[in-house]
């Protein structure tokens, strides 16, 4: 069975209590939703949704766009998965699917997000991997679909959007490794333009300024944001001149990779060289000594970034009021071992 009529006559039900609750309305009691939802499994009815999407205008979708690269396939600590669970959780509220629209890194991300937005596949966006200046805000305020950032930029718009607190990430971290004597403080930060190292290296900086430390920028580390980055900064600092007593991490994944650097030159991390990273990861945890870090509940910014989007829609903002959402999400501190070289 296939049509929805056929789907109405079975359950001596009308059409339209049909269609309303496999689209997830709000005026069919939860009882005749399920019947229909059961029925409709049992049958094997399938909808056509080219047709649907033509009728209603809508999908009853919601796209994440992300990077897809070298530094996230095969990465056992996948920032996004996290993310995707907490989003899903307040979709499925709402009988909405989540759609991963993957952006190859040799593609432009502008382009590709125009393919999608012409293909009209999701009623709404979240966006990941923001730049300084990011052409997508642009391309979706001129769409007028709905979409919030994973991230800040400096592009110009009132879209919603959920970032991490870089700077007091940055801030505490300098703030710790000056109180164990540390006044040579290096930092690892993406290669790319992403937007986030441009705001944790400039939090960076106004933290030494705090503490009368002139900054130096030949102990900003430029790498990939991985292990084999990692590995990379611990060469880098090694073959400084004078090298750095502390270092911070902006990717958590940097700290194993940075750890084999450590060690494949004779030196040991939280002895030789003080370390801090960005995040707590489960691979992290393994590490010994163990990392001082910050940790941040993946699922709860999902469940953030789905409520916010939501309550910028105009279908969904009585449900969630809290308006256009700006937030710099909080991170906690994990205190660990490898910050406690003193500086000599």
């Amino acid at each position: 069975m296939k049509g929805i009529r056929r789907l109405a006559e079975h359950l001596s039900i009308s059409i339209g209590t049909v269609s309303r609750a496999l689209n997830g309305r709000p005026d069919v009691n939860e009882a005749t939703r399920r019947r229909v939802l059961d029925a409709a499994a049992e049958l094997g009815y399938v909808p056509n949704q080219a047709g649907r999407t033509l009728r209603q205008g809508t999908t009853n979708a919601v796209g994440f766009m992300m990077e897809a690269g070298a530094d996230t396939s095969g990465n056992p600590d996948n920032f996004f998965f996290g993310v995707f669970d907490g989003v899903q959780a307040v979709l499925s509220r709402h009988q909405l699917d989540l759609v991963v629209l993957p952006c190859a890194t040799d593609e432009d991300p502008t382009e590709y997000l125009r393919r999608m937005i012409a293909r009209r596949l999701v009623d709404a966006l979240i966006i990941s991997a923001t730049h300084r200046k990011d052409p997508r805000v642009e391309l979706l305020n001129k769409a007028h679909v709905p979409f919030i950032a994973l991230g800040r930029t400096g592009t110009p718009s009132d879209h919603p959007w959920i970032d991490l607190d870089f700077e007091g990430v940055a801030n505490r971290a300098v703030d710790r490794l000056v109180a164990k004597g540390h006044r040579s403080i290096a930092v690892a930060v993406p290669s790319s333009d992403i937007n986030l190292g441009v705001i944790f290296l400039q939090a960076y900086k106004e933290a030494l300024a705090r503490h009368g430390i002139a900054f130096d920028q030949s102990l900003v580390i430029y790498t990939s944001s991985s292990e084999q980055g990692g590995y990379q900064a611990a060469h880098e600092l090694i073959g400084m001149a004078q090298r750095p007593t502390a270092i911070l991490l902006v990717y958590e994944l940097m700290a194993i990779g940075f750890y084999r650097g450590l060690r494949d030159a004779g030196l040991n991390p939280g002895q030789d060289v003080a370390v801090i990273a960005f995040r707590e990861s489960p691979l992290s945890r393994f590490l010994s000594p163990a990392l001082t870090c910050f940790r941040v509940s993946l699922r709860d910014v999902g469940i953030g970034l789905g409520e916010s989007l939501l309550a910028s829609m105009p279908a969904y903002a009585d449900i969630y009021p809290q308006g256009i959402v700006r937030r710099v999400w909080p991170m906690e501190l994990v205190e660990g071992d490898s910050d406690n070289a003193r500086s000599s």
